[in-house]
């Protein structure tokens, strides 16, 4: 059975897409902590990111760290930060989180609420952004 994530990399489901290479696929969280928050995922299915083989999840993570880099192009913050928590979706992903303070990357604080048309505009400048 599909994930909700695989469905959204294989185009199934719409997402607010920043970038993705044959093996992994960034998007927008459409519940963000804060604007920019995304996620980066494998495009093959793995419900523990610490099941992920070491190369595999080494090569994610640089995949994310140029993600991160186009984020901090885009939104004015100090750092971006990372979790990897997995509970939600059971599929391995990163949170990337503009950061600001500690409690910006607060998983228990009340989220974001951002209009459709200011998700496209973010996805759209963050992918700009993105190097391949």
């Amino acid at each position: 059975m599909s994930t909700l994530f695989s469905k959204i990399a294989a185009g199934e489901i719409p997402s607010y897409k920043i970038a993705e290479d044959n093996r992994f696929y960034a998007f927008l969280d459409i519940n963000p902590l804060r604007p920019g928050h995304t996620l980066v995922i494998p495009k093959r299915e793995v419900d523990y990111i610490f099941d992920l083989p070491q190369e595999e999840a080494g090569a994610l993570f640089i995949f994310a760290q140029r993600v991160a880099k186009a984020i901090k192009q885009v939104i004015p913050c100090k750092r971006i930060g990372v979790a990897v928590i997995g509970l939600e979706v059971p599929h391995a992903h990163i949170h990337l989180i503009p950061l600001n303070r500690e409690r910006d990357i607060d998983f228990s604080q009340p989220r974001c609420e951002l209009a459709t048309e200011e998700l496209r505009k973010l996805s759209l400048e963050i992918s700009k952004a993105f190097i391949l």
